[in-house]
């Protein structure tokens, strides 16, 4: 029989073992050999061997059988593997193969077993080895631990510039979409007061003409003022209410008056339909801009002629509903999706700060808001709010 003690003597587990010692796990142990690519034993199978490499190599892999498998370890001469499953009576935790063609010392479960309860020497060794090898994997783990923090703090402080540097390009991106945004809205209103100043420097001597004219320029500086507010509060991202008690009928008169020139100077019918015979509460500046900028919305649809309804109703006890319908082109699906998204276009020159501030509006006065549109044959918005 082949005298195995020198290889014995090269595997960490039976390091300080006597000759004696050594002779009886040689006497213990048997031969075998693999080719290359041979499964050794399979993950979750029972352990009833270990094995010292003596020739060749063995990979060591987890989840084998599965795309997502990893390669753990490769084992050259005087390795041993397949101990653990001995020791703690579980199945493998993982699978080997031979990666080339390989010669194995191993011995048996139930040998291994017998040199532990009756060779306290051995066991005393195996203890001790097994000690050292969680040392070691314990330092391995730590230092690994260590390793992958620093990484992540590093990755994460490039992470936290990064993000800074996007967030000062989107910042100044937005700073040229308000001022583009400012710019074009406040053009018209300007505009109007610089023409009705003019007016009344032709019609001075017309007083009533004059009070007519000082009436649209105080209308449009209050426009600048709204528009001022709501870019304050987009700003902001938040709108505060002025919340007080409104008679709707004033309220709809008021917002057709604001609108109506415009509309039928294009030869568009502007009408409203008051339903609501008693006061309701909400601010009624924001919600004449709500319409307002509905109203415009609808102008720039209506290209050919065209009509603009608002309907005021109560539904219920204390809820006001708005309708607002036009005859206009209506809007895609595409479009609909895209609707309430800030400096989302479909009108060359528009700001996309139209419909966000609509639905803003209405979800500070805890309403709702429903749109239909057909293309081709207009569009219809429902506003529900509180009347109380």
């Amino acid at each position: 029989m082949q005298d195995y003690s020198s290889i014995l003597r090269t595997v960490y587990f039976f390091r300080g073992l006597s000759d004696g010692d050594i002779s009886a796990l040689a006497a213990r142990c048997a031969e075998d050999r693999f080719s290359a690519g041979d499964i050794v034993f399979r993950e979750g199978a029972t352990g009833d061997r270990f094995y010292i490499v003596t020739g060749g190599e063995v990979e060591v892999w987890k989840d084998y059988d599965r795309e997502t498998r990893d390669l753990l370890a490769v084992h050259g001469q005087g390795h041993l593997f397949g101990e653990m499953a001995l020791v703690d009576d579980l199945p493998r935790s993982a699978t080997v193969r031979a990666r080339s063609d390989t010669s194995v010392l191993f011995l048996s479960r139930e040998d291994f077993t017998e040199v532990v309860r009756t060779e306290a020497s051995v066991a005393l060794s195996i203890l001790k080895s097994l000690s050292a090898m969680v040392r070691s994997s314990n330092d391995s783990f730590v230092a690994s631990l260590a390793r992958r923090n620093e990484q992540l703090h590093a990755a994460y402080t490039e992470l936290q510039a990064t993000q800074e540097e996007l967030l000062r390009a989107e910042r100044l991106s937005n700073v040229g979409k308000f001022s583009s945004m400012i710019l074009h809205d406040i053009r018209n209103p300007i505009s109007a007061v610089k023409g009705y100043a003019e007016l009344i420097l032709v019609k001075g001597d017309d007083p009533g003409r004059v009070e007519q004219y000082c009436h649209s320029i105080l209308r449009e500086a209050d426009r600048l003022h709204d528009l001022a507010g709501e870019l304050l509060d987009y700003s902001r991202g938040e709108i505060r209410l002025d919340v007080r008690l409104v008679d709707v009928e004033t309220f709809l008169q008021r917002f057709k008056l604001s609108v109506e020139e415009r509309f039928r100077s294009r030869g568009l019918e502007v009408v409203v339909d008051n339903g609501c015979t008693e006061p309701a509460l909400f601010d009624d500046k924001r919600m004449v801009r709500v319409l307002m900028n509905l109203a415009e919305n609808a102008r720039k649809a209506m290209k050919k002629g065209g009509r603009l309804s608002v309907v005021a109703e109560r539904v219920g006890v204390d809820t006001l509903q708005l309708t607002v319908r036009d005859t206009g082109a209506g809007m895609a699906p595409e479009v609909l999706e895209r609707m309430f998204e800030p400096f989302y276009s479909v009108t060359p020159g528009g700001t996309g700060l139209g419909l966000l501030i609509v639905k803003n509006v209405v979800e500070a006065h805890d309403g709702t808001l429903e749109v239909e549109s057909v293309p081709g044959r207009g569009t219809t918005f429902t506003i529900t709010i509180p009347s109380r």
